[in-house]
């Protein structure tokens, strides 16, 4: 392959040279010319040092670049030291927030036990005070009862003795209950 390479650029190189008519050194020969041409270009742009300024330039674009470079490898470590950061303090929220969802569902659990037992004192109140409304409304009841039958009783007693009693009698029970009156009130 490097034969190959190398015959194939001498090739190329020699056929101009080689196709031009006449002397190769001669003015009227353009090969020629344009060989001077290029060798003065060449002598000229080592004179004026031109490839030490492209290659000063050359390295100060290469320094750049490295700056840059440098300069992006900082930014992307400060970067990643933000993410690292935000990340940490993601997960500090994150927590945060699952202590305070965590507290609240106790909360709430307490406030629904508190809830119930309230409810459940609530309801034995209500029952007693419910219990001691029938007691009362029992004892109403067994009064009025009573009291009935202590009305009906007497107005028997009254009509029994009414049958039963003379003139005389209710005579003597009137002088005996004024006779007591008397005695309590002197």
């Amino acid at each position: 392959m490097r034969l190959t390479f190398s015959a194939l650029t001498a090739a190329l190189l020699a056929g101009p040279a080689l196709a031009a008519e006449g002397p190769f050194v001669s003015l009227h020969n353009t090969d020629f010319v344009v060989l001077l041409a290029f060798l003065l270009f060449i002598a000229v742009l080592f004179y004026f040092k031109v490839p030490s300024l492209m290659a000063g330039m050359l390295d100060k674009r290469a320094e750049g670049i490295k700056s840059e470079l440098d300069e992006a490898r900082a930014l992307r470590e400060e970067a990643q030291t933000l993410l690292a950061s935000y990340e940490r303090k993601q997960k500090d929220v994150q927590d945060q927030a699952d202590r305070i969802v965590s507290a609240a569902k106790e909360e709430a659990n307490a406030a629904a036990e508190q809830a119930r037992l309230d409810l459940a004192k609530s309801l034995e109140r209500r029952m007693a005070a419910a219990e001691e409304q029938i007691g009362s409304a029992e004892a109403a009841a067994v009064k009025e009862v009573r009291d009935q039958a202590v009305i009906i009783a007497v107005a028997a007693a009254r009509e029994v003795i009414a049958k039963q009693m003379s003139a005389a009698d209710s005579n003597k029970l009137i002088d005996d209950s004024i006779a007591q009156v008397d005695a309590k009130l002197h």
